[in-house]
């Protein structure tokens, strides 16, 4: 397997915690666990971001930038409301 295929599994893996992590803070129902959860969370939000910021460094993470007009009519949309 390829180093970018092993990236893309834990960056997919990682994600996952991290959504795990976020119901259990918010489903959290105590202090002590919620903090327990929280800290959780936040370890593993760094550890994706170490894992997209390497894989964007090497190409592997490709984004697509959003057109200016597009964002300027959802802006519209949104203040119209």
């Amino acid at each position: 397997m390829e180093d970018k295929d092993l990236m893309e599994k834990e960056l997919l893996i990682i994600k996952g915690v991290c959504d795990l992590y976020l119901h259990g803070t918010i489903e959290s129902t105590t202090a002590e666990v919620h903090t327990a959860f929280k800290d959780a969370l936040n370890e593993s939000l760094d550890i994706q971001n170490k894992i997209y910021n390497l894989m964007a460094e090497k190409g592997w993470y490709k984004t697509d930038t959003a057109e200016q007009n597009k964002i300027d009519t959802l802006k519209q949309q949104y203040v119209a409301n």
